[in-house]
Order: structure tokens, then sequence, then C-alpha cells
């Protein structure tokens, strides 16, 4: 469910109509429905109920520093993956003990960024990782919390690009050569192990590659506790995927999630932590756009916009669908057109969808993308040199902007030419 519904034949965000908003900041632009980000939060934190639990917000999806106020004021602990997120989320007022430091490649600046700034846990990935961290906690004088990430090798049955949990893929540590590396670890002076983390992919449509993988990860618990490990925390990532297709079957629920977890792991006395993104905000946002030309093709028509492959990326990256749909409600029964959807830039990878049926459009009606809330702006870019655009957020019957559109002599003047040209 989501706060983008049809009232009086226009299209509203929330109570505001988003012709509104596109009149007073332009188009392209981002919206967020801040009751939908925190209806999803719920979900999740009542999933887990009658647990000890941190829902951290996996804030690669979103990482609007007002969208992390929204849902760390809600009691959501935050998941960062770089330096910069960590430093996002305490600029959104997140303290340091509900900060989960995810990734491969963590720095020792990052590492003692986290570390003097407070930090929940570090979920290391590697040995050469564990060493530097304790070298950086111990020439701080301190001592680093880490979980360590195993690789189950489960097949999460997404895509290839984001299937995080085979052995083939870049994360974690064999769950084969745990017992080792947990040794390893128990000696080193900066950490301090206090628990397990698990993350297999992202957008999951079924419960098994869950099952099995916290199956996995309930035996590794009493194995690590038979060694004299003190296994206190779960971390068990994210990954519930979203109904992208209005008419697909929908991925399972946040309470069925939630039961899965209690009925593999509950029996261990854990705490257990999940990083939930692309369900909270994906289905929060849309991405709104103008119709700059209808264009006749050879035996096609396109429809093309003023949003593009730089503002969305997510169906040149990944051939990802998103429900397009017009801004002004259409009549029942009204006739369809079939376009091929693209963007201006020079690519014809910048192309949203083909084939798809709308009704009838003309230049200078607006469309919205649905379930564009996750990995839209945090992935867009300035390619062909076009700014980035604005982000909204809607509470009621107001908005704010969030992140304003740069002007072009900003985005130019970031570049200087050196003196000897």
């Amino acid at each position: 469910m989501d706060h983008f519904l049809y009232r009086d034949g226009q299209l509203m965000a929330e109570d505001v109509a988003v012709t509104d908003i596109a009149a007073a900041v332009g188009t392209p632009f981002y919206a967020y429905s801040s009751a939908t980000l925190l209806r999803h939060f719920k979900l999740f934190d009542d999933a887990l109920a009658g647990t000890d639990h941190l829902v951290c917000f996996a804030m690669k999806s979103c990482s609007n520093i007002a969208v992390l106020k929204l849902l760390g004021d809600a009691g959501a602990g935050m998941d960062v993956v770089s330096g910069g997120e960590y430093l996002r989320a305490k600029a959104a007022g997140v303290s340091g003990d509900k900060i989960v430091f995810s990734g491969i490649g963590k720095t020792r600046d990052e590492m003692r960024i986290a570390l003097e700034g407070g930090i929940r846990q570090f979920n290391v990935e590697s040995e050469p990782e564990m060493q530097v961290l304790s070298d950086v906690a111990v020439s701080l004088g301190m001592v680093a919390p880490i979980t360590v990430r195993v690789n189950p090798d489960v097949d999460a049955k997404t895509h290839a690009k984001i299937s995080t949990g085979k052995k083939e893929d870049k994360f974690g540590i064999p769950i084969s050569r745990a017992r080792e590396v947990y040794a390893t670890a128990a000696k080193l002076p900066g950490l301090k192990v206090i628990g397990i983390d698990v993350h297999i992919g992202s957008q999951l449509t079924e419960l098994e590659p869950f099952r099995l993988a916290y199956r996995k990860v309930a035996e590794l618990t009493e194995t690590l506790r038979a060694d004299g490990h003190e296994i206190t925390r779960l971390d068990l990532g994210g990954g519930l995927g979203i109904p992208y297709a209005r008419d697909n079957n929908a991925p399972p629920l946040p309470l069925e999630y939630g039961a899965l977890i209690k009925e593999e792991v509950g029996h261990l006395g854990c705490e257990i932590e999940i990083e939930p993104g692309r369900l909270i905000s994906g289905n929060a946002g849309i991405l709104v756009a103008d119709v700059i030309y209808v264009k006749e093709g050879e035996g096609r028509k396109f429809l093309i916009l003023d949003a593009a492959m730089n503002d969305l990326i997510r169906p040149a990256m990944y051939e990802a669908h998103h429900d397009i749909i017009p801004v002004q409600e259409p009549a029942p029964g009204e006739d369809q057109t079939e376009y091929d959807i693209v963007g201006p830039v020079c690519e014809s990878g910048d192309t949203f969808a083909k084939g798809r049926n709308m009704p009838t459009l003309k230049a200078g009606e607006l469309v919205a993308f649905r379930s564009a809330g996750a990995y839209g702006a945090v992935m867009s870019s300035e390619y062909n040199s076009r700014p980035l655009i604005p982000e909204v957020l809607v509470h009621g019957d107001q908005f704010a902007v969030i992140r304003r559109r740069p002007t072009f002599d900003e985005m130019i003047n970031r570049d200087t030419i050196p003196e000897w040209l």
C-alpha cells in the first residue's frame, strides 16, 4: 500500500496534488510520502514484536537526511555502507549506537570516523579488514564491536547484480571457514565479537532462500558458542522485495518474514537486527516527469520525457520494470496507445519501457513512475550535464523541497581550469 492515489481525477501524494508540486518545483522531481515510509517501517517493527530487535533502514536505498530523520525519530536504526552515509545518518540525528556499518571496503578513515562518532557494530567481511579495524581501534584506545558477515552459499533467486549470498559473490566469509575466522577475531586486541551477520541479496520474492540462510546461521551460532564465543546478536540483513508491477503476484509480507525469523532463530535468545531498505522506501516514492514530445517512429510511437536514465538508472542497469501512470486520471475505458517510453539522453539504453500500453498522451502532460523511492535519487548522476533533480517530502497536505535542483552555473562551477590552460 502507498499514499499515491487518484482523487477527483488527479494523482495525489497524500493530500497534495502532484500537479501542485510540479508547478512549484518543475519537472522532473522525486516525491516521497511520509505516511508510506512510516507505515512500512512499522510493518517490520511490528513483525518482530515480542523479540529484542532493531529495524535498521538500509539507507543506500534512499539517503536524503529528511527521510532519515523521519524514520530515525520513529525508532529506526540505520545500516550504512560508507563514511558519507554514516555522516548523513548522524546529520539526521541518529545516534551512533543505532548505526550499523556494513560494506566490504571500509577504509581506515571511515573506521576512525565511526569509532569516534559512535557505532553499534561493524559488520566485517574479511580477515584483512578485521586486522585493519583492530589496528585503528587500538590506535584510538578503543574496542570495536563486530559481527562477521558469513556467506552461506544460498541462491537468493533474484537479479544477478543484486545477489550477494552465493559463494562466487564478493561478500562475506565462506561459512565453511567461519570457525577459524572467529578464532582469529577473538585474538585481535581491538575487536569484540558480538554476533553474526548475513545478507543474501535484494528484491527477494519468496521466503525459502531466507529460511535456508537463517537455518545455517542458527547452526553456526550453536557451533560458535560451543567454541567459547559470546554470540548475542544476529544481523539478518534485508532484501525482501516489493511488487514493481501491480499485476504481479505480491512478494511475502513483513509479517510472514518476521514469523520465519522467529521460527528459525527465535530459540537462540539473540537480539535480532534486520536491514530493510527497498520495502520501506520503494513504494513510498514516485518520479514525476513531463512529456516533451510524442514521436512517430517506424511502426512505433515514442513518448519522450524530460526524465532520463541519469535520473532513474534502474531500467537501464537492471532491465527493471516501473509502472508508469498519467498524473491526470484516465477516463474509464479510455483508448490505449502502445509507446516506447524514453528519455533525452544520447544512448539507446535511455529507455524506460518498450511497447507499454498507456492512455493516449500528448506533449505537456505529466506521468509518474511508481515504486521509485528506492535506488532512484541515490543512484542519479549528472550524465549529459543534466542537473540532479529535486526531492520533495510530503506530509499530509504539506510538502517541502528536501533537495533542490542546482542551477547550471552551480553544476559547471564545481569544475576548475588549471592556470596553465
